[in-house]
């Protein structure tokens, strides 16, 4: 490519290349030296700043300054960029930098005349002066505005009133005023001069578009967003970025827009309406093609071009930016990098898009060098083919056609793979399933919403259904399709229910067993969820997400029940990965606090981000438990763990909500007991807690009674989110009686000198669980200091029997089914000898103190000789099989744990066996 060379000596490579390069260097012979002093660093808004105040110093006017400034800084970057000095992130930064310059300054200069003819706008309610804010759209707002691009602007301002005029002034409504600044603005930056113009400026975007005001107020816009907000509009906005205006203004419309933005919930609706918006886009491009097919490779709006690349990554920030703040970024290549770090698109796929996207920017900013104009297409000409490809780095047209077609059929394959329409087979969602479910069954007979009972037992007898089934199967769906609550739904999502219940049948037709529950339990599902069109949505878009569904539904009751109350973590069927994944607990909580600190002092949405966080972490290990990856033990130990950290993360969260804390991280302590000390959590078990401190400031006690008041607040209510744990605080010093919170030397001495012996069988469960690490040694110390005490034989024997005896007699057997927990021989008389032995036998062997668990317990006293090591064994193990079974009852969604007493008669009887060595034949009922 040839060069032009300055005066100076210095060798300009863009001349060739840039048509419009050569005639504003060669309109004056100073430029090219300019260009070539300009070009040896990045521009700054110092520069711009300078260059400005030179030219007008100069005696330039304004526009005029601008508008030279504005070609000097685009003849900078093209010789950057194509001496290879310049990356797409300097090009597209400078100009969207230089845009921000542009406006503000404008606005200022503007401002001040129009104030001077008709006084400064004043807020009618606020009594405040009255500033414009200027919001850049699309590429601009994002930061990413091309060399040669409009700019989309938005002109709001705070509320209406009137000018305060002064002597000789005329008084104008806020509303007018604000139209004529803004119309001033647009032809200072606009207006075609001899200096060409500084951004063609864009207002369509405004609310009602071009038959809407040119300005609004905040309340117009509220109004507007609310009532007339369309899905289009939601996608523009996310890139809204102030340029002008004050920070509480600013800060107000933000807080209009955001939740016209961003929804609360995962709102899978988008990809339907960014798929009907892409459509559009296509068919326009496809007309304009047809009537000029020489113009075929448009590299923003194509077919695999920039368009395609930015609707990807947007819709995961309308799905999930109303949960997810950090998926809020106005930048396309922050946000993909966003949803590389979040998993949400594999990584390789994320470098593969924004390879791309690097690729068809440099082609676009080089085709728009040629002649400085807004352009997406390659040049008819030729020669401009060439020249288009050599500014490329490529030697003939074909070369840099080969690379483009490369790059759009990646970005192509990932678009299809979000936004390929679902519902009518095509496509497999996010990429990460084989999409055979629905395609499978696509030729399939299936209901439409005319059907009665005997065409639905005819459509279900097809499908396989067995002769059995047929006749409560049709009914329950009539029942279900004939529902009010569904008949009221609007077309849209009952046609979406009638789909998904139309790919369900097949799926639920192949399982072997258990037909009518499942169908039972996904109808229910479905009809608690059919107001929530974006559930439907996922469901739909996602087929891999309702072949999940129905395999957790199918295993487990409880599970069916507790997608319906928390229908949000379908998000969590959409990706093996999450759900085959050991937890990371350090990564989960570094995700956690993360997210709490976008939120400082909202405490409710705090509240619901720790129940959602706890709710797909637990239905992650649902799924583990269900495809059998999971043992009871496994499980029990990560659902504590869960549970550990979410206390500690609650404790600390909680103690920066008491504002007259003395000291930034609390002498304070959680301590364990039940099921959670020993590491046996259940789905659904309450923790049992006692609360200590240790800091002898004067304030101490209330503010820690605040901060366990707060967390058990924090834990237990019932937010839009459900609820995380309930807490159980009865074992405390003294109970209901005692103190919320004990000063650990309170609870020492109660523990030595007071405390029942049933309170000592409840410490050989309990553990030091979150806080202050430095309680929890003292703790620890003191639990064993207790646990080792000489210990009457005789009366620690009738202590732990008379306890027993009162605990079967407030859990009186009323079944001739055998009770796992409850009943002689289940698992409490376990738990009952493993403490017995524990507090016997703990001063001579101090590891019995250990907190490993009742399994391991009874095979130590095994192995120390304390009871027949064989028949510990066979304990141990009944004791597992107890759990198991209990879990297995409890995922049917049955509460007490009763089954067939011949199913378990041996692991009663050695249990039994065990209690009569160890207690006598007296310690027997």
């Amino acid at each position: 490519m040839a060069t032009m060379s300055n005066s100076t000596g210095t060798s300009l490579v863009s001349s060739s290349a840039s048509r419009f390069f050569t005639r504003w260097v060669n309109a004056d012979t100073t430029r090219a030296a300019l260009i070539g002093a300009c070009a040896d660093a990045a521009m700054s808004r110092t520069f711009f700043e300078e260059r400005l105040q030179q030219s007008l110093a100069a005696g330039l006017t304004l526009n005029a300054a601008m508008r030279r400034l504005r070609n000097l800084a685009v003849c900078t970057l093209i010789e950057r960029d194509l001496n290879g000095r310049a990356d797409l992130n300097e090009v597209v930064s400078t100009m969207s930098e230089f845009a921000d310059f542009a406006v503000q300054t404008h606005l200022a200069a503007l401002m001040q005349e129009m104030t001077a003819l008709f006084g400064m706008p004043i807020g009618e309610e606020s009594g405040r002066e009255q500033h414009m804010i200027v919001l850049g759209m699309g590429k601009l707002g994002g930061g990413e505005l091309n060399v040669s691009s409009d700019i989309d602007l938005i002109f709001v301002y705070p509320e209406d009133g009137d000018t305060r005029a002064g002597d000789g002034q005329k008084s104008l409504s806020n509303h007018e005023f604000f139209i004529r600044l803004g119309k001033k603005l647009i032809a200072a930056l606009s207006e075609i001069t001899e200096d060409g113009f500084t951004f063609r400026v864009d207002m369509a975007l405004r609310p009602n578009g071009g038959s809407g005001p040119l300005v609004a107020s905040l309340n117009m816009v509220e109004e507007y967003l609310i009532r007339q907000g369309r899905e289009w509009e939601r996608y523009a906005w996310t890139k809204a970025r102030a340029l002008t205006g004050e920070a509480q203004d600013i800060e107000a419309l933000e807080a209009i827009s955001r939740p016209f933005i961003y929804r609360r919930y995962l709102d899978f609706g988008s990809i339907d309406a960014l798929r009907s918006m892409h459509g559009q886009i296509r068919a326009e491009v496809k007309r304009q093609e047809s009537l000029h097919p020489d113009r075929s490779n448009n590299v923003k709006l194509g077919r695999g071009g920039i368009r395609e690349i930015e609707f990807t990554s947007q819709v995961f920030q309308l799905i999930r930016g109303g949960r997810d703040p950090e998926l809020r970024d106005r930048s396309t290549r922050a946000t993909l990098r966003t949803l590389a770090e979040k998993n949400l698109l594999e990584p390789e796929v994320v470098e593969q898009l924004l390879a791309a996207y690097v690729f068809l920017r440099d082609l676009e900013h080089r085709l728009q060098y040629l002649e400085d104009a807004q352009t997406h297409t390659l040049p008819v000409n030729p020669s401009d083919q060439l020249l288009v490809a050599q500014m490329m780095g490529y030697p003939d047209l074909d070369g840099l056609l080969r690379e483009l077609e490369r790059h759009r059929r990646i970005v192509a394959g990932q678009f299809d793979a979000i936004f390929s329409d679902k519902q009518n087979g095509n496509g497999n969602g996010n990429g990460s399933g084989d999409g055979n479910e629905e395609n499978s069954t696509a030729e399939l007979p299936g209901l439409s919403e005319d059907d009665n009972l005997e065409s639905i037992t005819e459509t279900l007898q097809t499908l396989g259904y067995a002769d059995d089934e047929l006749n409560e199967a049709a009914k329950r769906l009539q029942m279900t399709r004939q529902s009010p609550r569904l008949q009221s739904l609007p077309e849209q999502s009952r046609t979406r229910l009638t789909a998904l219940i139309n790919a369900a049948l097949p799926l639920i037709a192949a399982q072997k067993e258990d037909r009518l529950a499942t169908l039972g339990r996904l109808l229910d599902f479905l009809e608690a969820i059919a107001r929530r069109a974006a559930y439907l949505a996922l469901l739909t878009e996602f087929p891999q997400a309702l072949a999940r569904l129905i395999r957790m539904i199918a295993a487990s009751d409880w599970a069916a029940k507790y997608l319906t109350q928390h229908p949000i973590l379908l998000d969590e069927l959409l990706d093996d990965r999450n759900l085959k994944a050991a937890p990371d607990w350090q990564a989960f909580v570094q995700d956690c606090q993360r997210q709490l600190d976008t939120v400082p002092g909202d405490t409710e949405r705090q509240m619901d981000i720790l129940r959602e966080m706890h709710h797909a972490q637990l239905f992650r290990l649902l799924a583990q438990d269900l495809e059998g990856e999971l043992s009871v033990e496994r499980l029990a130990d990560e659902l504590s763990a869960l549970a550990d950290m979410l206390v500690d993360i609650t404790v600390k969260a909680v103690w920066q909500t008491v504002t007259n804390r003395h000291r930034e991280t609390p002498l304070f302590a959680v301590i364990a007991y039940g099921k959670l000390g020993g590491k046996e959590l259940g789905y659904v078990s309450d923790l049992d807690v006692v609360f200590l401190y240790d800091d002898e400031d004067q304030d101490a006690p209330p503010l820690y009674a605040k901060l366990a008041q707060r967390f058990i607040t924090w834990m237990t209510s019932h937010t839009p989110a459900g609820t995380l744990f309930d807490i159980d605080v009865a074992l405390r010093p003294d109970g209901a009686s005692g103190l919320l919170v004990s000063p650990f030397s309170t609870f020492e001495k109660y523990q030595l000198n007071s405390a029942w012996m049933w309170e000592h069988q409840a410490l050989t469960r309990a553990r030091f669980c979150a806080g202050d690490a430095s309680i929890g040694l003292r703790f620890e110390a003191l639990r064993e200091r207790v646990l080792t005490q000489e210990r009457d034989t005789a009366k620690l024997r009738e202590e732990v029997l008379n306890m027993r005896k009162r605990m079967r007699e407030a859990h009186p057997s009323r079944s001739s089914l055998f009770d796992l927990k409850q009943d002689a021989g289940g698992m409490i008389d376990i738990e009952f000898m493993v403490q017995y032995l524990v507090l016997r036998y703990a001063p001579q062997y101090p590891q019995l103190t250990a907190d490993i668990g009742n399994i391991a317990l009874l095979k130590l006293s095994g192995q120390l000789g304390l009871i027949d090591s064989m028949l510990a064994a066979e304990v141990a193990d009944a004791y597992r099989r107890f759990r198991k079974l209990q879990h297995q009852i409890r995922l049917q969604g049955s509460e007490r744990a009763h089954i067939a007493g011949n199913l378990v008669d041996l692991e009663k009887a050695c249990v039994i066996r065990l209690w009569s060595q160890i207690f006598g034949a007296d310690g027997t009922d």
